[in-house]
């Protein structure tokens, strides 16, 4: 796993053996080789066609951390809307040169066809090639690692793969951030900003890594009730599995597997965000925790802080966006009920094993009400 190939090599075998997949795994494989040598010549290129990148530099990226279903997607989302900084969208991770993007942004319509996007339900996540999505998509699409393909693909092996996507065991940290840096610095020139607005779910585990790498890095961590997170998670991801794969008709120890590795998934980028946080491994003055709870009862109130702690204008016409956000977020009521059966769950497990992250990141606020989710995070049953 420690090289592209072998990594290309398991892949096709976890899909040849879980999936019944054996030719178009091969045609999909010699596109992204092509793909990614097309991309390196014309990053190279960006240098004589973009001269400005040889002076741009990252400073003070915001970085969104947290499981998938926190609220992430909503908030990076407002943040790159209302001005804080740049996002990036899914066309530029999948096409990163800029030289490539000018040449290429004509053809949208019809790249959005192939777009690994269209297996996204958009009820559950509305995605396209031109939406702001989550930074460790350029991850995967750059060196077919990370969680992403363990999550959908690797999980599937008859052997446990997350050693090999665990940083206690093989840390791709400065491989991964170098190319992160790449991306950022494009996106910077491309939208004209001076701030990045980066989601990463993968930092949890390896935040210490991180904020050595970008000393001047600010982080919004998202924190919302497990027993919401983690089969709001399932329900995402299971429903592009379903229409690669066909997820939910095969055989019920197959599925059960899943359930169990990507749960195990899920509570382990608690528990070692958790760990750094309490043994003081992390500088707490450079994070922020966003509470989904608040953000959907107390946006405004919210925002008035995180504008302090970002060092970001708060003007009348933001104050004017927020409070009607806020109104909408507090008149919003979810009617999706998870069944956590349907995952292999239920509610005394989850609380029991994630009562560490309650009890330091939820403690009960002065005034709760239940849980909504924001428009852009809404589930699927």
């Amino acid at each position: 796993m420690n090289t592209l190939f072998s990594r290309m090599l398991t892949v096709y075998r976890v899909v040849r053996q879980a999936h019944g997949v054996y030719v178009k795994p091969i045609f999909v494989g010699i596109f992204f080789l092509g793909l990614r040598a097309f991309v390196a010549v014309c990053m190279l290129l960006d240098y004589v066609f973009f001269p400005k990148l040889w002076s741009t530099k990252v400073k003070r990226p915001i970085v969104l951390v947290g499981n998938p279903r926190t609220g992430t997607t909503f908030l990076q989302r407002f943040l790159s809307d209302e001005g804080f900084g740049s996002g990036m969208e899914l066309f530029l991770m999948l096409y990163p040169s800029l030289l490539l993007q000018t040449l290429l942004r004509p053809f949208m319509p019809i790249l959005e066809k192939l777009s690994p996007a269209k297996h996204h339900a958009s009820e559950a996540h509305d995605t396209s090639l031109s939406s702001v999505e989550t930074d460790d998509v350029g991850v995967l699409f750059r060196h077919l690692d990370g969680f992403f393909l363990w999550g959908f693909f690797l999980s599937f092996a008859e052997e446990e793969m997350v050693p090999t996507v665990d940083p206690r065991v093989r840390d791709t940290s400065k491989r991964d951030f170098a190319w992160l840096d790449k991306l950022w610095r494009r996106s910077l020139i491309l939208h004209k900003a001076d701030r990045n607005i980066a989601k990463l779910f993968s930092l949890g585990p390896r935040m210490p890594q991180f904020l050595e790498q970008f000393p001047d890095a600010q982080i919004l961590y998202m924190a919302r009730d497990p027993l919401a997170v983690i089969p709001s998670t399932m329900s995402l991801l299971t429903a592009p599995l379903d229409s690669a794969f066909g997820f939910w008709s095969k055989p019920e120890a197959v599925r059960n597997q899943w359930f169990e590795r990507m749960y195990q998934g899920l509570l382990t980028l608690l528990t070692r965000f958790h760990e750094e946080w309490t043994n003081g491994k992390i500088d707490k003055s450079r994070v922020f925790i966003v509470r989904y709870d608040r953000m959907m009862a107390d946006f405004d109130g919210l925002m008035d802080e995180m504008c302090e702690f970002l060092g970001h204008e708060m003007t009348p016409k933001l104050r004017a966006t927020i409070k009607q956000k806020a109104d909408k977020q507090r008149a919003y009521k979810s009617e999706h009920k998870y069944d956590l059966s349907k995952f292999g769950l239920d509610e005394a497990r989850v609380r029991r094993d994630c009562q560490f992250f309650y009890d330091t990141f939820l403690p009960p606020l002065e005034s709760t009400r239940p849980p909504a989710e924001p428009e852009a995070q809404r589930p699927v049953a």
